[in-house]
């Protein structure tokens, strides 16, 4: 089972705009991506851990009007939020189930099968891309894109930011998850039997304060957990938080995103 504990990001509707503002940095390679792999439009997909839905709804609207789309997650705060949203946009082909990434997700039904950020938090990753594969059709893809957290940079060097690594880390750690699993990906890929693995490694970076923003974002968004797990005191955090603000909000700084890992391949 993917336990809720285990998560060290909030959860809830704080977590939903922390998510928005994830898929704003993420939209467009998230989107090439799909292009790379070359998905039918009449796709039948999975998203799994699909959080609020943006990918979800992103599909959906690729894939109109003859593929579908079905997003699970255990936030069923974030997936009623999600379900609303779909409704107002009359997304009419895709839907949203509360499903642990931990259970039988199917056998055989997808054309493709994608997950972004999720199995950095996963404690056992290749039996959850396992299930991921056996939910497939032969021929189907599976796709993921996830963390490699060692790769951030920032001008002018910033303290705050250098510390907001490491504590993301840690947290990330202490609840069982991989937070460098992005250079894993590949190599996992192959060894649950995927075939023609394919790798891109992407990282949004810039002057834009929406792109530094989400760093600021997370580590509030971790905080709790950094709490409980005795990683860091509520006056750092904060203060931490000040810093990285000022840090996103100088036009002339330049900082970026984690750097991610795309990898695909075929049942």
């Amino acid at each position: 089972m993917v336990e809720e504990a285990r998560y060290a990001i909030k959860g809830g509707a704080e977590g939903r705009e922390r998510l928005r503002l994830l898929s704003k940095v993420f939209r467009s390679t998230t989107h090439e991506f799909f292009e790379r792999a070359k998905i039918s439009r009449r796709a039948v997909c999975l998203d799994v851990g699909c959080g609020g839905g943006d990918v979800s709804m992103e599909l959906a609207t690729l894939f109109a009007p003859d593929g579908r789309v079905v997003g699970i997650d255990l936030d069923e705060e974030k997936l009623a939020i999600a379900r609303r949203e779909a409704s107002e946009l009359g997304a009419a082909n895709v839907e949203f189930r509360r499903l642990d990434a931990g259970d039988f997700l199917g056998d055989g039904e997808y054309d493709v099968v994608y997950a972004r950020f999720l199995l950095s938090h996963v404690g056992d990753p290749e039996a959850c891309l396992r299930r991921m594969r056996q939910a497939l059709k032969p021929g189907g893809t599976l796709l993921v894109e996830d963390i490699d957290f060692s790769g951030h940079f920032w001008y002018p060097e910033c303290d705050a930011m250098a510390r907001y690594v490491e504590l993301f880390v840690g947290a990330v750690r202490k609840r069982g998850g991989d937070p460098y699993i992005g250079r894993r990906l590949p190599g996992l890929l192959m060894e649950v039997g995927l075939k023609d693995v394919a790798t891109r490694v992407i990282q949004p970076a810039g002057h834009d304060p929406w792109i530094k923003r989400l760093e600021v974002v997370t580590l509030q968004s971790i905080a709790e957990t950094l709490v409980a797990e005795d990683l860091a005191k509520p006056d750092e955090i904060a203060r931490l938080a000040a810093e990285m603000q000022a840090f996103a909000e100088d036009e002339k700084a330049f900082g970026c995103a984690a750097r991610a890992v795309q990898s695909w391949g075929t049942r």
